[in-house]
């Protein structure tokens, strides 16, 4: 039986890990954690802040995800909007989910985020 959502991973290009890291530790507050040896030859990077875990694979063939997407809840959106807009991220503001504030985005590889708070 499940039991819990161990992580989400997404795909990012190769050579893409210095842009990853500034977005989701930089702009994010994310923590950086070590891939095991045996994953960390393959690249990416791995974060985590409290118990949300985010893992970023690296795929030669890779393109962005438009439409499926991580969705996460966060505390103070409005901030947390103002800060991605700040360094460039696109902001998009959706009304669509009733009881919750909540908007997307793009990482820098072009993945989409979506941010939400319960109102």
């Amino acid at each position: 039986m499940l039991v819990a959502l161990d992580h989400v991973q997404l795909a990012a290009p190769p050579g893409s890990e210095d842009a990853l890291r500034a977005f989701y530790a930089g702009v994010l507050g994310l923590t950086e954690v070590p891939k095991p040896p045996a994953l960390a030859a393959r690249g990416g990077c791995w974060f985590e802040s409290g118990t949300v875990r985010l893992h970023l694979g690296i795929d030669p063939g890779f393109r962005p995800a438009r439409k499926a997407h991580p969705g996460l809840r966060v505390h103070g959106i409005e901030s947390c909007a103002a800060r991605l807009a700040a360094h460039g991220a696109p902001v998009t503001w959706d009304e669509g989910l009733p009881g919750h504030l909540r908007f997307h985005t793009e990482d820098p590889v072009g993945n989409r985020l979506e941010f939400l708070q319960p109102r």
